[in-house]
């Protein structure tokens, strides 16, 4: 009685322990993942980051179009030695002594304005190709965010398909064990053997083991879902969203069916929405804007200068000398080495490489298109497949049990249909999640959710 009155403390104990834990437990859903990606992920801010140092090259770039101003101020002292000797003054007839040394002082400030007229469409080139390269940051930071929301998903969805497995793994151990009960009380009044109850009890424990590595499965998806969206893995979380739904409608899987049909139509919004086509597109123009800049040393520069400037032994005759002066320069580089022509032709081939890459991208982008509706396709005949398989396996172990418990089958015709049960049922849930990834990976693939 003690030794029962002390096991049934330990359980209440457990039970409230439990309680209390998942009392702490955070509630996560869905968007809320989502939310946390998008704030802490690494990659979303280092893709942040490059948008803002793209930014500062276009503002670089517009500072050209602007005027220079410049100030400068020195001193000077100089020092001048010089040997010793007499001079003769032939109108006053007066002889002084000459030589020594001379201490000269020279303060001079200026104020220098500079602006150039005519570059040879230089600036205009590196503002194109400044712009250019922006807006391409700014579609690769956006693809960045839907990569990074795409992989959040699947890791959630990931999440709940061991969590489901979970529960398969342990009702079949509770199946089991009740079993075990089962066979160990007709064998103690005799109706069946002890190889029976041994051999039960292997299962069962085979059956422990699936459950503890189910259990393992489904502790290592949610850490890595927290790595993911930037959480601590040592913190509790509750991975529940009751906006998924783990029910697919026949009417959605028609809808899926059709889909698979409308291969160009995805391809040709694919193509108008995926950010990395539009960033690829971008640096094309980007290289374009690199040829002119290339191509602007064979033309002349002009500029137009002023400066006022300020000369005088010290601060208070520094007024006393003024100096201003203005005009234009021309500059014009007759022959540089071929420099310009090299220059030239390497942003030439970075044109034409910017324009392999655009079609690259295109092909990638449709090859990826079609995987994900052959996928999508593959996933929802895999579901309908897993339904019958279920259906069947559920009626096979019910028919094995009643054969068992009446004594007109055995222990390992049963075992044989509880093994086919749990793979049915492992595999719907995996069916299942499968087909919801599978229809996420095409709005993935075609690219119009924005973040």
């Amino acid at each position: 009685m003690r030794f029962t009155g002390f096991i049934a403390i330990v359980a209440t104990l457990s039970v409230v322990s439990a309680m209390v834990a998942s009392a702490q437990s955070r509630s996560l859903t869905l968007e809320q993942a989502r939310q946390f990606a998008l704030e802490r992920n690494l990659s979303v801010a280092q893709a942040q980051n490059n948008v803002e140092a793209a930014q500062a090259g276009v503002l670089a770039a517009t500072g050209n179009y602007l005027p220079t101003l410049s100030a400068s101020a020195g001193w000077t002292r100089s020092q001048t030695d010089t040997p010793p000797g007499l001079f003769l003054n032939p109108i006053t007839n007066q002889v002084t002594t000459t030589g020594g040394r001379s201490l000269d002082n020279t303060l001079n400030t200026s104020l220098s304005l500079n602006y150039t007229i005519f570059d040879g469409f230089s600036r205009e080139g590196g503002y194109s190709r400044a712009s250019s390269n922006s807006i391409a940051t700014e579609h690769t930071a956006a693809r960045t965010r839907q990569s990074i929301i795409y992989s959040v998903e699947s890791a959630y969805l990931n999440v709940l398909r061991n969590e489901q497995l979970v529960k398969v793994s342990e009702e079949n151990l509770k199946r089991g064990q009740r079993q075990l009960e089962r066979i160990t009380e007709s064998n103690r009044v005799g109706a069946l053997s002890r190889a029976d109850v041994y051999r039960q009890q292997s299962q069962v424990a085979a059956d422990e083991l699936a459950v503890i590595n189910a259990q393992n499965n489904f502790d290592k998806a949610k850490a890595d879902l927290l790595a993911l969206i930037g959480l601590d893995v040592n913190e509790s979380f509750n991975i529940s969203d009751p906006a998924i739904s783990h029910d697919i409608s026949q009417s959605e899987l028609e809808s899926s069916a059709l889909m698979v049909n409308d291969f160009k139509q995805l391809s040709q919004r694919a193509l108008a929405n995926r950010p990395d086509y539009a960033s690829a597109t971008e640096s094309v123009e980007a290289a374009e804007a690199g040829v002119t800049s290339a191509r602007s040393t064979y033309f002349p520069t002009i500029s137009a200068f002023a400066r006022y400037g300020l000369t005088g032994q010290n601060f208070s005759t520094l007024s006393d000398r003024k100096n201003l002066n203005w005009g234009l320069s021309l500059s014009w580089n007759l022959f540089d080495g071929f420099r310009t022509n090299n220059q030239l032709q390497s942003a030439q081939v970075q044109r034409k490489n910017a324009e392999l890459s655009l079609q690259q991208t295109e092909r990638s982008i449709n090859v990826e298109v079609k995987k994900a509706l052959l996928d999508l396709e593959a996933a929802r005949k895999t579901y309908e497949v897993s339904l019958k398989g279920l259906i069947s396996a559920t009626e096979d172990r019910k028919i094995a049990e009643e054969r068992y418990n009446l004594g007109a089958g055995t222990l390992l015709d049963l075992l044989t249909a509880n093994a086919g049960l749990v793979s049915a049922q492992a595999n719907n849930v995996n069916a299942v999640y499968n087909y919801i990834i599978a229809k996420r990976n095409v709005e993935y693939s075609v690219g119009e959710r924005a973040y």
